[in-house]
């Protein structure tokens, strides 16, 4: 009467449940979102990310680029079942995927550091039926050498480690030379008591031998 067979009626009344008790979920993206690094060199971009779905094959990250000094959103990398790197601009065999799925890792390594790198890389991460979410960020600068604040601490650190070692050192052989100069003196001690005792011997026996020859 109404159309439609039980046996459809009973697996869209199905259907509707499952959608209800699938909870409604956003992927959560999490990244340093600052990071310095030196002119030349290489710096690992990490984005982790939580989703309530489990991985699979469905999974894509998106890696973008905005300019510091403004200008067009640049394509910086793509991640779906196999990465897939720019064939053309600025990125171009300078990076690499470093991420990992099944742990939750959507991280990408830039290699060759330039200053015109400075800016903010984006991070998105669709794994359906998770698709929304906030948009990871990392503000990168790219500087000349490492501030001296860190380079101090990083020197003060090192020397101390040294001057501790040097420290130990030092406390480990004055103790062997003690200990050596203290078994030097009791040895000396005893062989001086051994003499000694020898000698009152000499002595008694050569007494002993002038009262028996007296006699």
């Amino acid at each position: 009467m109404y159309g439609k067979s039980p046996t459809r009626v009973v697996l869209l009344l199905l259907g509707i449940q499952l959608t209800a008790l699938w909870p409604i979920a956003a992927v959560e993206i999490y990244t340093s979102r600052v990071l310095e690094a030196v002119n030349g060199t290489d710096a690992r971009l990490k984005c982790t990310f939580s989703s309530f779905a489990p991985v699979g094959d469905a999974l894509t990250v998106t890696w973008n680029f905005r300019p510091l000094d403004g200008g067009p959103e640049q394509f910086v990398f793509y991640y779906h079942i196999d990465p897939f790197q720019p064939m053309s601009g600025r990125f171009k065999d300078r990076v690499s995927w470093d991420g990992n799925p099944e742990r939750y890792d959507a991280s990408i390594f830039l290699w060759k550091l330039q200053f015109d790198d400075n800016g903010t890389y984006t991070c998105q991460v669709k794994n359906p039926p998770d698709v929304d979410g906030v948009i990871g960020e990392i503000r990168l600068s790219v500087v000349q050498t490492v501030r001296f604040s860190e380079i101090y601490f990083l020197a003060l650190a090192i020397g101390s480690a040294c001057a501790l070692m040097i420290i130990i050192v030092i406390v480990v052989v004055l103790v062997q030379h003690f200990r050596k100069k203290r078994w030097a003196e009791r040895a000396h001690k005893v062989v001086e008591i051994k003499s000694k005792e020898e000698e009152r011997l000499n002595q008694e026996k050569k007494v002993s031998v002038y009262l028996e020859d007296t006699d």
